[in-house]
């Protein structure tokens, strides 16, 4: 079994900044790619930042010079570093990450989600 366990949430005012942080803990031997989603009130949930194993990035249009994806494979552990935030940044962000485990047949490849963080930022 594998837990992804997101922190770093919180009220934070326009402008403001938040470093989420995602550990990857369990049945873990590794991991893929792995990212950060985010899901507003009424709203599907849309991808934020990716970032695979090797440390190339990509981001959604409208947090590209704000956010910063990153991740330490040592700790098995991503983060996300938001500047500049906007009332609309608000949001409960999940991190999600392709684990592969050990298995009795073998490494199986799997996608993790965490449980979410609650993002808010106010005007």
């Amino acid at each position: 079994q594998v837990q992804l366990v997101e922190s770093g949430g919180g009220l934070v005012q326009a402008g403001g900044s938040l470093r989420l942080s995602c550990a990857a803990s369990g049945r873990v031997y590794s991991l893929n790619a792995m990212g950060w989603y985010r899901q507003a009130p009424g709203k599907q949930r849309e991808l934020v930042a990716g970032i695979t194993r090797g440390g190339n990035t990509n981001y959604a249009d409208s947090v590209k010079g704000r956010f910063t994806i990153s991740r330490d494979n040592t700790k098995n552990t991503v983060y996300l570093q938001m500047n500049s935030l906007k009332p609309e940044d608000t949001a409960v962000y999940y991190c999600n990450a392709e684990t592969i485990t050990p298995q009795p047949t073998g490494l199986t490849m799997r996608t993790d989600w965490g449980q979410g963080t609650q993002v808010t930022v106010s005007s």
